[in-house]
């Protein structure tokens, strides 16, 4: 199985981290990197790697970047695993892959995450089940707020094996970034029409968002048993619901006035 696949990875500035992901991927012929045009030492620490080939793009959407990388690199292998350069490949997922023996209906895996802070994981996160295996053939993506879903041909099922979620960027790149992803979530939910999960409910009141996070984290994930890590886990995700509920509630005052 693991010849079938090609390991496909979008990047901008992330010298952090693409260096520990690529080193799990050893195992394959060729891993596409899609870069973003970083201005940081990303590109000299792919370079290290021999099966890794850079293709650049300038960013304009998540989904346009996915798909120029599925569509417009030269991949030509039947499956490709799609990694953020924070998704780390452990062991154990590796080995399942290559056990894998889809049956004609299965189009693509989904895999859990342990979050990690600072390389130590913690016992649970909030970050949701991804579809990171996919089949090639019939594969798109569509923007969906800040990040983007994946369609494909045929069912979908789940890796038992989690994958490492492990981003080592700095304080200040994480909140810029944050700020940039919960600017689309606002557009998102303020243009949304159909109906919404108890999540985005709670989010779309300004203000249960927030404190609905910090308790998710600490309580119901365990986050209060981690320690330092818990508790910087739980701030994260806070202070990311709270950039949320500034931009909704800037969209409220600017209509106001």
């Amino acid at each position: 199985m693991l010849d079938q696949i090609t390991p496909l990875i979008l990047t901008l500035n992330e010298s952090a981290n693409i260096s520990r992901t690529l080193s799990r991927l050893g195992w394959a012929r060729e891993v596409v990197v899609v870069d973003s045009f970083s201005t940081d030492d990303t590109l000299a620490k792919v370079a290290a790697f021999p099966n890794a080939r850079v293709v650049q793009r300038a960013f304009d959407s998540h989904a346009a970047q996915w798909n120029f990388g599925l569509l417009e690199t030269g991949i030509t292998t039947p499956w490709v695993l799609a990694l953020d350069a924070d998704f780390m490949l452990t062991d154990a997922a590796r080995d399942e892959i290559a056990a894998l023996r889809p049956e004609a209906d299965t189009g693509g895996y989904e895999a859990g995450f342990r979050y990690c802070i600072e390389g130590r994981a913690l016992r649970g996160a909030a970050y949701p089940p991804v579809t990171v295996l996919y089949r090639r053939e019939g594969a798109r993506y569509e923007q969906d707020g800040h990040t983007q879903r994946i369609g494909h041909r045929g069912s979908r099922r789940r890796l038992a094996q989690p994958l490492l979620h492990d981003d080592r960027k700095n304080l200040g790149q994480w909140i810029a970034a944050q700020s940039r992803y919960m600017r689309l979530e606002a557009e998102k939910l303020l243009g949304q029409r159909d109906a919404l999960g108890w999540a985005d409910r709670l989010r779309r009141t300004r203000v249960l968002g927030p404190p609905a996070m910090l308790c998710y984290c600490l309580i119901i994930r365990g986050g209060i048993l981690e320690g330092r890590a818990g508790w910087y886990y739980a701030f994260q995700r806070t202070a990311a619901e709270m950039l949320l509920s500034l931009y909704l509630l800037e969209h409220d005052l600017k209509n106001k006035r």
